[in-house]
């Protein structure tokens, strides 16, 4: 006798959106743990079963990674986790990351086609439940190669894209040697977002796994200084540069340099090493602690959110976040605005800084209120200063962060010859993502400019792909640790 399986999915009509439970803000605010309980198996089941199961998946369509959401959303609904993990790991190297900081009412649950009436389906926690369930009940093992391949790879930059194309070479067999300046793997993943999006385990345990499939990582060794390119080319079949970008963007005004004014990037690192137990002497000083303070932070994305909760995380007086355009055009996550509001930050929208006051250190940001002019040539509206609107805001604390640029990586990493953009960003035929310079490949944001990490988990696994087929078609002799070996197909 045949039997019939219940419909488990499009239960978008009935089941409402609901995502996991959100610890009370007055609780939050005393601490960096996530903010967001895990799923149970049952609630996980549930709001995957509310996919509509499109013909045209747009959440896939606006995923980096093209990630199969409707395919692992119905396994999750089936209560087919190990299936589902393996989908959801296949096209993303780090997808309890991913579920945990994408900005998924930006991409995947912002274009769901059943946002508009039912509200989305919730892809991101979802996909966080599998891939936990999956380390929890062991099904997350190291890389074991079919065959070992002699070539070696050097990448430089243990962040997010260097991770990636890690993974996907050894999968392959290849050997691979990450080199990194820092002393710690992950980039930004571990020094610039704060624990209550990404706890640090969650990003060390990936590190952990990659030692565990022979993945080999140099740190504390900043290329330019302590080896050359040129000794990673003779070293290294192929070398895939993945660095990111670090240089803060700077505000042109009056009173800038007074003490008290800082770049994101900094006063999140030395919170991160706080966290992570490191002696950071600029945070016990108090220099890049918010404790007791009246914080500003300039800026409208992601990195501006994170510094306004760690700010009120820190027990700061008060934080408060300027930027030049309204709400509706702010770039960072529309959630995290949300959850900033809750904890107590006070976003002063269409405000613009246009000087500091204070002798030896910071008192006031001088603003200027902000009106929206004709759109721009990319479509944005215009900020216009309107006259006479000038107010000075209390300030003990002000954090810049306006974005990031490309460092001088020609000059950084002694290789004079590397082509960079108008930009500064790495020049890269991107058929193949190598650079001017033979057997050279870039990735991620030091290639595309500053973006999410999802971005660069997506580069990262292209110039994977690309110095496979470099090494296999187009460099018959191959170097493994300076020897010269046959490249066995």
């Amino acid at each position: 006798m045949d039997i019939v399986m219940p419909e488990r999915m499009l239960k978008f009509v009935a089941t409402p959106q609901a995502m996991p439970d959100k610890r009370p803000a007055a609780e939050r605010r005393r601490d960096f743990d996530e903010i967001y309980a895990n799923y149970a198996r049952e609630k996980a089941a549930e709001q995957a079963a509310r996919c509509s199961q499109c013909g045209v998946p747009f959440c896939q369509i606006h995923c980096p990674l093209h990630n199969n959401i409707p395919d692992w959303l119905k396994l999750t609904a089936e209560g087919r986790l190990e299936e589902a993990y393996e989908l959801s790991s296949a096209t993303n190297n780090f997808p309890e990351i991913c579920g945990r900081i994408c900005p998924q009412d930006r991409l995947c649950e912002g274009n769901c086609v059943i946002e508009k009436g039912f509200e989305s389906v919730t892809i991101g926690s979802v996909e966080k439940f599998i891939t936990d369930t999956a380390w929890n009940q062991g099904w997350v093992q190291p890389i074991k190669p079919r065959r070992e391949r002699p070539e070696s790879v050097g990448i430089v930059g243990a962040g997010p894209a260097g991770l990636a194309a890690a993974e996907q070479l050894r999968r392959k067999g290849y050997q691979v040697t990450i080199y990194d300046r820092y002393d710690r793997v992950g980039g930004l993943l571990i020094y610039g977002i704060p624990n209550f999006k990404l706890e640090k385990d969650i990003v060390q345990r990936r590190e952990k796994l990659l030692r565990e499939s022979k993945v080999t990582f140099e740190l504390n060794c900043e290329v330019g200084r302590d080896v050359t390119m040129d000794q990673l080319r003779a070293r290294h079949a192929a070398v895939l540069i993945a660095t990111g970008v670090y240089k803060a963007r700077d505000i042109a005004a009056p009173g800038v340099g007074v003490k008290g004014i800082v770049a994101a990037l900094d006063y999140l690192t030395a919170s991160n090493r706080n966290g992570l137990g490191d002696k950071v002497a600029d945070f016990d000083s108090g220099a890049l602690n918010a404790k007791g303070k009246n914080v500003v932070v300039i800026g409208g994305g992601d990195t501006a959110m994170d510094c306004v909760r760690t700010a009120v995380r820190q027990g700061a007086k008060s934080v408060k976040c300027l930027y030049r355009r309204d709400r509706a055009n702010m770039p960072g996550s529309q959630r995290e605005v949300k959850h900033a509001e809750e904890e107590g930050v006070e976003f002063v929208w269409l405000t613009s800084p246009q000087g500091f006051l204070g002798k030896d250190h910071v008192s006031h940001v001088r603003s200027v209120r902000i009106h929206l002019g004709m759109p721009d040539s990319t479509g944005r509206q215009t900020p216009q200063e309107i006259p006479n609107s000038h107010v000075n805001i209390h300030a003990d604390l002000v954090l810049k962060a306006l974005g990031f640029d490309p460092e001088d990586l020609p000059a950084l990493l002694k290789a004079p010859d590397l082509g960079v953009t108008g930009w500064g960003t790495l020049k890269i035929d991107w058929k193949s993502m190598m650079t001017n310079l033979d057997s050279v490949f870039a990735a991620g944001d030091i290639v595309r400019g500053a973006s999410l990490v999802v971005w660069a988990v997506r580069d990262g696994r292209d110039a994977a792909e690309r110095i496979h087929t470099y090494l296999t078609t187009k460099a018959p002799l191959a170097k493994l640790d300076g020897a010269v070996a046959i490249a066995a197909e």
